[in-house]
């Protein structure tokens, strides 16, 4: 006697489907985690569940299209018996594709140690050698017979799937309660693809929050992997390229030049330890902090005093450079020391770059936090962070008592007021790093703040004339200078403070504006007001205020706050100590804009760059509106342009942090 079954032939036919996938694939899992397992590593149930949410996020965009395609009638395979050989053909190659890639990234992994990615269809190139190296490492023709097997199988289900179903009593259900039953399953379809219930989607990034590498590896998906890096399938670098340029590199950076076989970028500092108590550190990325529409360079609308009071009594760097512009792109920067080269998107999206060396590590014995007042998800900061950061504990919008203003979270002035009741907190040396958001589209300025916070209104000739589009973004940046002041007030009330090194640098400037007599024409040419930000460091307890007009980069941060704080430190990227004072080489800035298709680097007197399309360099002054006539700088720039650019390329695949 047949059994009733509530539902649909369709659904129960889609959902019997999904299930034997859903337990292949935690079956895989089981498989990858037990063969690959490391000595003494204990089972990993977060590892597991976070993987289920994975697969599931897989099978529910797969349980969507045929859903879909499901209800156009003469696609249904219960209203059209006929196109049930589409569906078997279809749904074979299916499985097929999934066992190529559940194989492909079963020795992918043996052979690189990493998960299943886009960087496999390189291997094409020469795919020759390739399949000669699979036939002599792998055994192929067994593999090749369990897909026979493992695919035969699969057909005879899918046959006794629908034999099954259509010999089983369904209860009938009205038209409205199908379309109830099928918007459902969209909603939970949607749901699982999204993989959470927040702002931001759930992200290959989300495995490295996890804490650990092989976790990481087996929560993946390697079909999700493999997509998600699709886009990056073309980064790389070329090792002759590196190697060739690797002379100049080692005579910027004081590097034996025997290390040019081995491609070793490493140097390490060592300091004595004499200081009894080590100094703190509050680190400051502060958004679209632009130099020019600023106060410490002459800016006419006076938007920033507070922070021109502090550059006063600190060390204020006038010609700070970020080496890539995007928020992203100069987080990565400050954190790993290697300019994101990335032409699609930015590193940290790329899972094959998310394994980076960070000087933070060497800050043994503190306390390392990351403050921001929306979420890390965005661009895959998170993975980042938590990946590479030991002992890292990150501050979200939810950690904070305040209301969210807008899409970026809580306002800055909540989170430094916030941020500054946990550090008064701490009762060890902290590292800790605050990413603001305000000076950021849609320039909220809170309603609480609008008694004390006066906001101005200029005529828009006079807000052209200081590189301002409008009275929102000039209100945005002088609320940025009102949140400073509110932190470092609170701050000076605390015991932390006086034995703390604060260092604040813009994540980037902005382009499109023009800086008028502010600086040298060529800032507002060539677009390199983008890149220019302010730098301070101020501890008037360690350091006597100095303003720096030599070039510098965000990549020479970590290095020169290890050094201030007197931690030895290993330096395996492209930053200098800003404090040395030993040091012959001139400094130079590097930058790559994506968006211009370019790489250039500024010296104290010079830019040069060189476009990747057209292949034109220019050559321009920095410190007054001359037309250049120096060819040895020329050539010198050009040829450190070159060597930056491949040397980041290369390191940000080979920059891995300490096992």
């Amino acid at each position: 006697m047949a059994v009733k079954k509530y539902g649909t032939p369709l659904v129960r036919w889609i959902g019997s489907f999904l299930l034997f996938l859903l337990l292949f694939m935690t079956l895989y899992r089981f498989l990858f985690f037990f063969y690959y397992q490391p000595p003494n590593r204990p089972f990993t149930g977060s590892a597991f569940l976070l993987g289920l949410r994975y697969d599931a996020r897989v099978l529910s965009v797969l349980g969507l299209v045929m859903l879909m395609l499901s209800c156009i009638p003469v696609l249904n395979p219960f209203k059209n018996l006929r196109i049930r050989i589409f569906w078997k053909i279809l749904l074979s190659m299916i499985f097929l594709a999934l066992l190529i890639f559940y194989a492909t990234d079963f020795y992918y992994f043996d052979y690189l140690h990493a998960r299943l990615n886009a960087s496999v269809v390189n291997f094409l190139q020469d795919a020759a050698i390739s399949f000669n190296m699979m036939w002599e490492t792998y055994p192929i023709i067994k593999i090749i017979l369990a897909f026979i097997i493992l695919l035969a199988g699969f057909v005879w289900l899918l046959n006794r799937w629908f034999k099954k179903i259509d010999t089983s009593q369904t209860v009938t259900l009205g038209k409205r309660s199908k379309w109830v039953l099928y918007t459902s399953m969209v909603l939970v379809f949607a749901i699982l693809i999204f993989g959470r219930l927040g702002q931001y989607p759930l992200r290959w990034s989300d495995a490295y929050s996890l804490g650990d590498d092989f976790k990481a590896a087996t929560a993946l998906n390697p079909v999700q992997s493999f997509f998600s890096t699709l886009q990056f399938k073309n980064s790389g670098y070329q090792r002759s390229a590196v190697k060739k340029d690797f002379p100049l590199m080692a005579r910027y950076y004081g590097l034996p030049l025997t290390d040019s076989a081995t491609l070793n970028f490493s140097r390490t500092v060592h300091f004595a330890d004499t200081l009894i108590n080590k100094p703190n550190v509050v680190l400051v990325i502060c958004e679209s902090f632009s130099a020019y529409k600023s106060s410490m360079f002459g800016n006419g609308l006076n938007p920033t005093p507070f922070f021109n009071s502090l550059c006063n009594n600190g060390v204020f760097f006038e010609r700070c450079f970020v080496p890539a512009f995007g928020t992203a792109k100069g987080v990565w920067a400050v954190i790993t020391g290697v300019p994101d080269v990335e032409q699609t998107k930015t590193a940290s999206r790329n899972p094959a770059m998310v394994d980076q060396h960070t000087i933070i590590n060497d800050f043994k014995g503190y306390d390392k936090n990351y403050f921001i007042g929306g979420s890390t998800s965005w661009a895959n900061i998170r993975g980042l962070l938590t990946n590479n950061i030991n002992g890292l504990r990150i501050y979200e919008q939810d950690d904070f008592n305040s209301s969210k203003v807008d899409v970026w979270g809580v306002s800055d002035k909540n989170l430094f007021l916030g941020t500054n009741k946990i550090l008064a907190e701490k009762k060890i040396p902290f590292f800790s790093i605050i990413q603001t958001a305000d000076n950021h589209r849609p320039y909220t300025i809170p309603q609480e703040d609008l008694d004390e916070f006066k906001k101005v209104n200029y005529p828009d000739d006079t807000l052209k004339k200081y590189g301002f589009d409008d009275n929102g973004q000039l209100n945005a940046f002088r609320y940025s200078d009102f949140c400073f002041q509110k932190f470092m007030e609170a701050a000076a009330k605390e015991k932390y403070f006086k034995h703390t090194i604060f260092v604040f640098v813009g994540d980037h400037g902005l382009r499109g504006n023009d800086a008028g007599e502010m600086f040298p024409r060529a800032f507002s040419k060539q677009g390199i007001l983008a890149q220019h930000v302010p730098l301070l460091f101020y501890a008037p307890a360690l350091l006597k205020p100095q303003r720096i007009k030599e070039v510098c980069s965000q990549l020479d941060i970590l290095p020169s706050i290890a050094a201030l704080a007197k931690i030895s430190y290993t330096n395996t990227a492209m930053g200098i100590d800003l404090f040395d004072t030993s040091r012959k080489q001139p400094r130079l800035a590097f930058i790559a804009d994506p968006n211009k298709n370019n790489e250039s680097v500024v010296s104290d007197r010079y830019y040069f760059t060189h476009d990747f399309k057209t292949g034109t360099e220019d050559f321009v002054s920095v410190v007054d509106n001359t037309i250049p006539q120096n060819d040895s700088a020329k050539n010198y720039m050009r040829n450190m342009s070159r060597a930056f650019f491949e040397t980041a390329q290369y390191l940000l695949l080979n920059n891995k942090k300490k096992p």
